[in-house]
Protein backbone atom coordinates (compact mmCIF):
# COMPACT_ATOMS: atom_id res chain seq x y z
CA UNK A 1 0.00 0.00 0.00
CA UNK A 2 1.19 3.09 -1.06
CA UNK A 3 0.71 6.61 1.18
CA UNK A 4 -0.36 9.35 -0.48
CA UNK A 5 0.97 13.25 -0.62
CA UNK A 6 -1.57 13.42 2.01
CA UNK A 7 -0.71 11.26 4.55
CA UNK A 8 1.27 10.98 7.36
CA UNK A 9 2.80 7.55 8.56
CA UNK A 10 3.73 6.96 12.55
CA UNK A 11 5.80 3.89 13.17
CA UNK A 12 3.78 0.97 15.22
CA UNK A 13 5.02 0.86 19.08
CA UNK A 14 7.14 -2.18 19.83
CA UNK A 15 7.08 -1.94 23.32
CA UNK A 16 5.88 0.91 25.79
CA UNK A 17 2.39 2.94 26.65
CA UNK A 18 -0.50 5.11 24.40
CA UNK A 19 -2.37 7.31 26.42
CA UNK A 20 -5.75 8.10 24.60
CA UNK A 21 -8.29 9.96 24.70
CA UNK A 22 -6.70 12.90 26.53
CA UNK A 23 -9.16 16.02 25.99
CA UNK A 24 -7.22 18.39 23.77
CA UNK A 25 -6.98 21.36 25.98
CA UNK A 26 -5.18 18.65 29.31
CA UNK A 27 -2.63 17.04 26.47
CA UNK A 28 0.27 19.58 27.12
CA UNK A 29 -0.60 19.70 31.16
CA UNK A 30 -0.27 15.28 30.78
CA UNK A 31 3.17 15.80 28.94
CA UNK A 32 4.31 18.32 31.61
CA UNK A 33 3.23 16.51 34.23
CA UNK A 34 4.95 13.34 33.41
CA UNK A 35 8.13 14.91 32.46
CA UNK A 36 7.80 13.65 29.08
CA UNK A 37 10.15 16.90 28.02
CA UNK A 38 12.70 15.44 29.77
CA UNK A 39 12.45 12.00 28.41
CA UNK A 40 15.05 10.47 26.20
CA UNK A 41 12.81 7.48 24.63
CA UNK A 42 10.89 8.37 21.65
CA UNK A 43 7.51 9.66 21.80
CA UNK A 44 5.04 10.48 19.31
CA UNK A 45 2.04 13.49 19.97
CA UNK A 46 -0.91 13.91 18.30
CA UNK A 47 -3.67 16.28 19.36
CA UNK A 48 -7.11 17.67 18.09
CA UNK A 49 -7.85 14.34 16.45
CA UNK A 50 -11.38 13.71 15.84
CA UNK A 51 -12.84 11.58 18.33
CA UNK A 52 -16.67 10.47 18.63
CA UNK A 53 -16.23 9.83 22.51
CA UNK A 54 -14.71 12.94 23.47
CA UNK A 55 -14.87 15.04 20.43
CA UNK A 56 -11.38 16.48 20.05
CA UNK A 57 -8.48 14.37 22.11
CA UNK A 58 -4.90 14.45 22.13
CA UNK A 59 -2.88 10.80 22.09
CA UNK A 60 0.66 9.98 23.37
CA UNK A 61 3.05 7.09 22.62
CA UNK A 62 5.76 6.69 24.31
CA UNK A 63 8.32 3.69 23.49
CA UNK A 64 9.81 1.40 26.05
CA UNK A 65 8.24 2.83 29.18
CA UNK A 66 5.21 1.89 31.06
CA UNK A 67 4.19 4.48 34.57
CA UNK A 68 3.22 3.50 38.06
CA UNK A 69 -0.03 3.56 39.43
CA UNK A 70 0.93 7.16 40.94
CA UNK A 71 1.49 8.43 38.05
CA UNK A 72 -2.14 7.00 36.19
CA UNK A 73 -3.71 8.37 39.26
CA UNK A 74 -2.18 11.70 38.08
CA UNK A 75 -3.36 11.59 34.48
CA UNK A 76 -6.71 10.50 36.15
CA UNK A 77 -7.02 14.12 37.79
CA UNK A 78 -6.18 15.66 34.47
CA UNK A 79 -7.90 13.10 32.09
CA UNK A 80 -10.76 11.03 33.86
CA UNK A 81 -11.58 9.42 30.64
CA UNK A 82 -8.30 8.55 29.01
CA UNK A 83 -7.51 5.06 28.08
CA UNK A 84 -4.03 3.74 28.70
CA UNK A 85 -2.19 0.67 26.39
CA UNK A 86 0.21 -1.11 27.09
CA UNK A 87 1.91 -2.92 24.13
CA UNK A 88 4.78 -5.25 24.31
CA UNK A 89 5.92 -7.22 21.00
CA UNK A 90 3.86 -4.64 18.46
CA UNK A 91 0.69 -6.25 20.36
CA UNK A 92 -1.29 -4.19 22.65
CA UNK A 93 -1.11 -6.67 26.10
CA UNK A 94 -3.22 -4.41 28.21
CA UNK A 95 -5.73 -2.17 28.28
CA UNK A 96 -6.75 -0.14 31.05
CA UNK A 97 -9.56 3.01 31.39
CA UNK A 98 -8.01 5.42 33.97
CA UNK A 99 -9.78 6.08 36.66
CA UNK A 100 -9.64 8.01 40.30
CA UNK A 101 -9.36 6.35 43.68
CA UNK A 102 -11.02 6.35 46.14
CA UNK A 103 -8.40 8.82 47.81
CA UNK A 104 -5.25 10.37 46.08
CA UNK A 105 -1.99 10.45 48.81
CA UNK A 106 0.59 12.72 48.62
CA UNK A 107 -0.40 13.57 44.25
CA UNK A 108 -1.91 17.09 45.28
CA UNK A 109 -1.58 20.02 47.18
CA UNK A 110 -4.27 21.77 49.35
CA UNK A 111 -5.73 25.12 48.09
CA UNK A 112 -6.12 25.72 51.83
CA UNK A 113 -2.74 28.17 52.44
CA UNK A 114 -4.21 27.91 56.55
CA UNK A 115 -4.28 23.85 55.86
CA UNK A 116 -1.63 21.85 58.15
CA UNK A 117 -0.65 20.27 55.09
CA UNK A 118 0.65 23.48 53.52
CA UNK A 119 2.16 24.57 56.58
CA UNK A 120 4.11 21.32 58.16
CA UNK A 121 6.30 18.63 56.72
CA UNK A 122 3.18 16.21 55.81
CA UNK A 123 1.65 14.16 53.00
CA UNK A 124 -1.72 15.97 52.16
CA UNK A 125 -4.68 12.95 51.95
CA UNK A 126 -7.78 13.36 49.31
CA UNK A 127 -11.18 12.28 49.29
CA UNK A 128 -12.87 11.73 45.76
CA UNK A 129 -15.92 13.12 46.28
CA UNK A 130 -16.82 13.72 42.62
CA UNK A 131 -14.87 11.29 40.07
CA UNK A 132 -16.56 12.37 36.90
CA UNK A 133 -16.08 15.75 37.29
CA UNK A 134 -12.88 15.58 39.58
CA UNK A 135 -13.15 17.51 42.84
CA UNK A 136 -11.89 16.28 45.78
CA UNK A 137 -12.23 17.30 49.97
CA UNK A 138 -8.63 17.63 51.78
CA UNK A 139 -9.23 15.12 54.88
CA UNK A 140 -7.56 17.43 57.19
CA UNK A 141 -9.41 21.01 56.64
CA UNK A 142 -11.99 19.73 54.64
CA UNK A 143 -11.50 21.85 52.21
CA UNK A 144 -13.48 20.52 48.87
CA UNK A 145 -11.14 21.88 45.59
CA UNK A 146 -12.26 21.54 41.95
CA UNK A 147 -10.45 20.38 39.19
CA UNK A 148 -9.74 23.59 38.41
CA UNK A 149 -8.70 24.71 41.32
CA UNK A 150 -6.08 21.34 41.84
CA UNK A 151 -2.33 21.74 41.76
CA UNK A 152 -0.42 18.70 41.58
CA UNK A 153 2.68 17.95 43.11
Amino acid sequence: MELSDKELKVAALENGTVIDRIPSDQLFKVVSLLHLDTMDKSITIGNNLYSHKIGKKGIIKIADTFFKEEDIDKIAILAPKAKINIIKDYQVVHKQEVSLPDQLHDIIRCANPKCITNNEPMATKFDVIDKENVTVKCCYCEQAISKEQIKIK
